[in-house]
């Protein structure tokens, strides 16, 4: 089976982002070669885009503190283990602080900083960050594997805090879904919303069907299109039936 993530609203559709610029970031940080270094620079700099957002460290800490009173109220379900749940708010709460102790925008330290903002500027630039362009980012470069590594992930650590909670948020996105199976006739789905619109849709098919979904929703109706999985061509519809699960996800 193949899943396809689906977010159905702007902050999710963010927090997915990041958990995928976090994942990247943290495969090149732990490699050795200069080429995985530059790239894990090139990732943080993408990061350091998406922190800067205004909203997205106060939307963070107000659905904390909402799962926190929804997750309290648990304790009484006997279905529910008290030792999961006193983890999960112990964690909550942990994540929610170093929120709070973040002082402005995440990782403000890191566009303070003429050298590395330097290095970024010059990455807008087809073959910008060569060493004739930048011959201190070569040096650094040119640095022994441990020292760099060090340097990448001091420079992550002021925006770790945005990651751990964006992973409890979405982990509780993930585990709370409803799941149905359905059959797409001749490539195509529909089906009435009644006004309640998920955060995410998770699509989940055979990873044998040459074929990928495209979704549209709104709080009255959900459309699904399958589409032939081909590279090199225009896209074309499938026109064949397609049977899947639909997780709805949601807060």
């Amino acid at each position: 089976m193949i899943n396809y993530e689906f977010p159905l609203s702007e902050r999710i559709r963010t927090l997915l982002r990041l958990e995928g610029l976090y994942t990247k970031i943290s495969h090149f940080i732990t490699q050795a070669s200069t080429t995985d270094h530059q790239a894990a620079l090139n990732v943080l700099f993408e990061i350091l885009d998406v922190t800067g957002r205004s909203d997205l460290k106060p939307d963070l800490i107000q659905e904390l503190e909402r799962q926190k009173r929804q997750l309290a109220t648990l304790y009484n379900n006997p279905e529910i283990s008290k030792a999961a749940l006193d983890t999960l708010l112990s964690e909550i709460e942990s994540t929610n602080s170093q929120l709070l102790s973040i002082g402005g925008r995440p990782g403000q330290q890191l566009r303070d900083n003429e050298w590395l903002m330097g290095i970024k500027q010059r990455t807008g630039i087809p073959g910008g960050t060569c060493e004739f362009d930048l011959p201190s980012f070569h040096y650094w470069l040119s640095q022994d594997v441990a020292l760099r590594h060090a340097y990448l992930q001091d420079c992550l650590a002021p925006l770790l805090p945005i990651r751990d909670a964006l992973t409890i948020v979405l982990k509780l996105l993930r585990d709370n879904g409803k799941l149905f199976h359905f059959t797409a006739t001749q490539g195509s789905f529909q089906q009435p919303q009644g006004g309640r619109v998920a955060q995410m849709l998770c699509v989940s098919l055979d990873n044998a069907l040459q074929c990928v979904p495209e979704v549209s929703a709104n709080k009255y109706v959900l459309n699904i299109r399958f589409v032939l999985a081909n590279y090199s061509v225009k896209s074309a519809a499938y026109e064949q039936d397609v049977k899947f699960d639909l997780t709805f996800c949601y807060l």
